[in-house]
């Protein structure tokens, strides 16, 4: 089955091939790339109080939604890149967190849980 993200990574992998940027398209540079994207979305919540982070005005979502672009677009170029199947990864983890996070120990709370034991 063929889900929207691998759809996402084809294109991906088609725009930077014609482009010849598979050499730019590291590992490393993308994690660097990524990293700076979810920056530039941080910054757009930096100074907002959280109600006006709760109901953004419509330029700051258009700002907010061109900058989730960018992260998911780098996220998932460097999932193909390194044959990540980010559907897979992310399942495992929420699968992982519920075993973590059991709602009747951690319902309204912030605490970390401890690393599960093998």
């Amino acid at each position: 089955m063929t889900t929207e993200l691998d759809r996402l990574a084809v294109r991906l992998r088609e725009f930077a091939r014609a482009r010849d940027w598979d050499q730019f398209h590291t590992p490393k540079n993308l994690a660097m790339a990524l990293a700076g994207e979810v920056g530039e979305l941080v910054a757009e919540f930096q100074w907002l109080t959280p109600a006006q982070a709760d109901d953004l005005d419509p330029e700051t979502l258009a700002r907010v939604r061109a900058e989730l672009g960018d992260v998911l677009l780098y996220l998932v170029r460097l999932a193909d890149t390194v044959g990540v199947d980010l559907s897979e990864a992310a399942n495992a983890k929420l699968d992982e967190n519920e075993r973590r996070y059991d709602p009747a120990s951690y319902r309204g709370s912030t605490r970390k849980a401890p690393p599960l034991t093998s």
